[in-house]
């Protein structure tokens, strides 16, 4: 009788774990919400592992976010996140000498050094083993992601999924401009640098007792490009990163002694001598450099909106408070000349020198591998970016995603940000990709979906759309033309190489002069140009620029399938 008692229990046990593992796509229970337990795996001990993440942030535990304790209910994983103080390769250096790593390591422009180091593991066999979501995101990639001897060291953070779709509002590099400036001027169709400074100029002098400054640049340690980038922008290319690919021939040039360079830093010698230009940009850290686009008193800045979106948003948070907007910035495609067409905007790319690794250090890579492969199932994309349906988002009778005024406040607030978890694993995880799509259509980054961009728009938004005979802000810029290699920057450098030892000494004679030109008596500008193009000329650029054209033209094949 016992016997049977018994297994009859067993029986109906099995049959409500069947029921249990079948139910629904990926566990996913009825409001959307991904279940705990991720893809029917069982529950194992809770642990933390250490994360570490080469840009500047609040440090905190994955789970003291409402995303991240979602994750660790699902996974029992947590990560003790700590973000970077002071200068990138000088930490990593200390990792790589000590050879004491954090399990999971997100690097910045060190990446080659780390992978160099031997500082992470291989993945192929992992992701074979436990990672299936991985692949499916990864595969279509794998020519881009091994290295020369066939394992994948790292995750980029660009792959694809779905359709692609560009985003309506500027998610990259612009020449930025107060919008009381635009105003005051009866919202100018402007398109050239001169028109741009011209503005700015006009404002100040109207404005003598405000205290304004006329423009700011970022110079600090590893953000150095923002001041560099503007150059080849100003000239009609997109972010390559430091170097110009000829669209026909796809000839590599580095432009840091060309003319569009000399004649942007006379611009900024000659603000400079009007005292228009912040001299404290080649001292102020980055910090410093947020804090003032938030004080309302910088007209303009070149820069990317991903590295000063903390100061957007505040400015966003301080205009809905008030409803006045005129201390915001508005992007603007400028350019040297009319005849030149700009190209601010990113056409779909690949970014394979960018990533997420698992170190030599690590407790247990294979639970590691399982988080991650956790992270990229759609229901799981959803939670990242758009967080839970009917809190931070709604879904109306046809199946698309959308934002109520409400919802939209709450998810741009700084602070809800953070808790929620959105700034911490929007980016810096395994993701799908930017300009990515969901089966169902949606797109998996709310800010690229048209319901929640046109939602967004305050009423002073509106007003200045309305004065631009646009329907959204990415309409001024001009639609990306095809690079089948972009961006020319996620080409891997060996670290030790001829030709990443070209662009450290480049760089450094480029922080030694570029802060002598700007702030110089415009009379000695020529002489120091001069000197530093003679020593410019005496690194090897023609070896870069030809490693550079070679694979690029690698790029090209891959991306063509030869």
């Amino acid at each position: 009788m016992n016997k049977k008692f018994w297994m009859s229990c067993l029986t109906v046990v099995m049959m409500v774990s069947l029921l249990a593992a079948c139910g629904g796509k990926d566990n996913q229970t009825a409001d959307n919400t991904p279940a705990a337990g991720g893809e029917g795996e069982k529950k194992e001990e809770k642990v933390t592992f250490t994360y570490f993440n080469a840009a500047a942030g609040k440090d905190k535990n994955t789970n003291e976010t409402t995303i991240g304790k979602i994750f660790e209910d699902q996974t029992g994983v947590n990560f003790k996140m700590e973000h970077l103080v002071g200068d990138e390769n000088t930490k990593v250096g200390t990792f790589i000498a000590s050879n004491d790593y954090p399990d999971v390591i997100v690097p910045g422009n060190s990446i080659d050094k780390l992978v160099g180091a031997g500082a992470f593991i291989p993945l192929n066999d992992l992701i074979d083993k436990y990672g299936p979501n991985i692949k499916r995101v990864y595969e279509p990639y794998y020519n881009l992601m091994k290295a020369e001897d066939g394992n994948i060291y790292f995750l980029p953070l660009s792959a694809v999924v779905g359709e692609y779709t560009s985003a309506p509002n500027i998610e990259q590099g612009a020449f930025w401009i107060q919008r009381r400036v635009l105003k005051e001027a009866g919202y100018p169709k402007i398109k050239t640098f001169d028109e741009y400074l011209g503005l700015i100029r006009d404002y100040v002098k109207k404005h003598p007792e405000e205290g304004l400054t006329g423009y700011l640049a970022l110079t600090t340690q590893d953000k150095f490009f923002a001041l560099t980038n503007a150059p080849m922008h100003l000239a009609g290319y997109p972010n390559d990163g430091g170097i110009i690919i000829d669209m026909e021939t796809h000839v590599a040039n580095d432009y840091a002694d060309d003319d569009i360079t000399k004649r942007y830093l006379q611009e900024l010698n000659k603000l400079n001598t009007e005292g228009l230009f912040d001299k404290s940009s080649f001292v102020d850290n980055y910090d410093q450099y947020l804090a003032k686009l938030t004080s309302g008193k910088v007209l303009g800045f070149f820069d990317y909106r991903w590295q000063v979106g903390q100061s957007m948003n505040n400015l966003r948070e301080t205009a809905n408070a008030s409803g006045n907007d005129d201390l915001e910035y508005m992007a603007l495609p400028i350019v040297y000349d009319e005849n030149i067409k700009n190209q601010y905007l990113d056409p779909p790319s690949f970014v394979n020198n960018r990533g997420v690794g698992i170190s030599v250090s690590a407790k247990d890579p294979e639970r590691i591998v399982k988080y991650f492969n956790n992270l990229l199932t759609d229901e799981n994309q959803v939670l990242s970016n758009w967080g839970i349906k009917d809190e931070t988002y709604s879904v109306d009778e046809n199946g698309r995603f959308y934002r109520t005024e409400e919802q939209i406040t709450q998810t741009n607030t700084e602070a809800f940000r953070e808790s929620f978890g959105f700034k911490y694993f929007e980016y810096n995880w395994p993701r799908y990709g930017n300009g990515s799509t969901l089966p169902d259509g949606n797109s998996v980054g709310a800010g690229r979906q048209p319901e929640v961009a046109k939602m967004s728009y305050s009423e002073p938004d509106k007003k200045l759309l309305e004065a631009y005979d646009i329907d959204s802000f990415s309409q001024l810029f001009a639609a990306p033309d095809d690079r089948p290699w972009y961006p020319a920057w996620s080409i891997p450098i060996d670290q030790g190489s001829p030709a990443q030892i070209f662009t450290q000494k480049k760089s450094d004679l480029q922080r030694k002069y570029f802060p002598k030109l700007v702030l110089a008596n415009p009379a000695e500008f020529d002489r120091i140009w001069n000197e530093y193009v003679g020593e410019f000329s005496k690194l090897d650029v023609k070896g870069y620029e030809d490693l550079i054209t070679e694979e690029v033209a690698k790029k090209i094949a891959n991306a063509q399938g030869q």
